[in-house]
């Protein structure tokens, strides 16, 4: 039985003034992310009614390749940094597509 995509939805708060801080470690993210196997789409947003606020947008092709990803040095190193940065826990949400 093949494995299903899953879908990521990451939220993510910085604390008052690391806003600017918080989105450069987060687009630091991007580029080795793109480089994983599994890797479909890792896109990052920002709210636009609160700079505080931040969004990962993810697909991967499967819950294995996720799981690689969660395990990946640069992700570890910065879930270490998330209580001096962040506002709250990150919210981290999977998906799976249940229409085209």
């Amino acid at each position: 039985m093949p494995q299903k995509k899953v879908t990521v939805l990451a939220r993510i708060k910085a604390k008052k003034g690391m806003e600017q801080r918080v989105k450069r470690e987060l687009a630091s993210l991007i580029a080795p992310t793109h480089q994983e196997a599994g890797c479909i789409d890792y896109v990052l947003h920002q709210a636009t009614d609160d700079k505080a606020m931040f969004m990962f947008y993810e697909n991967w092709t499967s819950k294995k390749a996720l799981d690689k990803h969660l395990a990946m040095p640069y992700l570890k190193a910065f879930v270490a940094k998330a209580g001096e940065l962040l506002a709250e826990p990150l919210d981290v949400t999977l998906w799976e597509m249940v229409s085209e």
